[in-house]
């Protein structure tokens, strides 16, 4: 059964507006958006709803209410703010690493190239020169940088399916007898 209370909310909101103006000011909370004060508003209209007479003033039920619930929004809003700057300095470390190659919105890790000879700069040239623009910059993201299709994607504005042809255009040249035969891979 639902108590009867003698009053409206919007009487005790007429009566305690300024309670909730009080906690703020004294937990020292800037409240430029009112975020606070409809947190307050909310644990003022709990507070009513769920106030039983027999266990003590509504004012002192009132004050408990609003104040922990603001208590609660600060340490939460605390808690945000310290993930936020913690996920910040984690992209601004990335961003400024040595180890990362950085597009304007994403960095990838830079690989290990020792393993590839690239010292090579005759074949590369060569092989460069018997390569369309999209068919070398797959073999260079793709084979030397060692990043995903998605990622080549991402780092070109295209689409994946783009991505995809022109690594199967590059390889369909690289199956070429004469191409293998200028780079010395040619072993028939």
């Amino acid at each position: 059964m639902k108590k009867m209370n003698p009053f409206t909310f919007d009487e005790i909101f007429e009566q305690n507006e300024r309670r909730i103006y009080y906690h703020i000011q004294k937990l020292n909370i800037r409240d430029p958006h009112q975020d606070f004060f409809q947190e307050g508003l909310i644990a003022l209209w709990s507070a009513y709803e769920k106030h039983k007479p027999d266990k003590g003033p509504m004012a002192t039920y009132f004050n408990f209410t609003i104040r922990n619930r603001l208590i609660d929004k600060v340490r939460k809003e605390s808690r945000q703010t310290d993930n936020d700057e913690k996920v910040i300095t984690e992209r601004i470390k990335d961003h400024n690493d040595g180890n990362y190659f950085t597009t304007s919105e994403t960095s990838y890790p830079l690989v290990d190239t020792t393993d590839i000879p690239v010292q090579d700069s005759y074949m590369w040239n060569c092989l460069k020169e018997n390569l369309t623009s999209n068919q070398w910059k797959w073999i260079n993201y793709f084979i030397i940088k060692d990043l995903s299709v998605k990622e080549i994607a991402d780092l070109e504005d295209k689409s994946e399916e783009a991505i995809k042809s022109w690594g199967r255009q590059a390889r369909k040249k690289l199956k070429d007898e004469e191409l293998q035969k200028k780079l010395g891979f040619h072993t028939k």
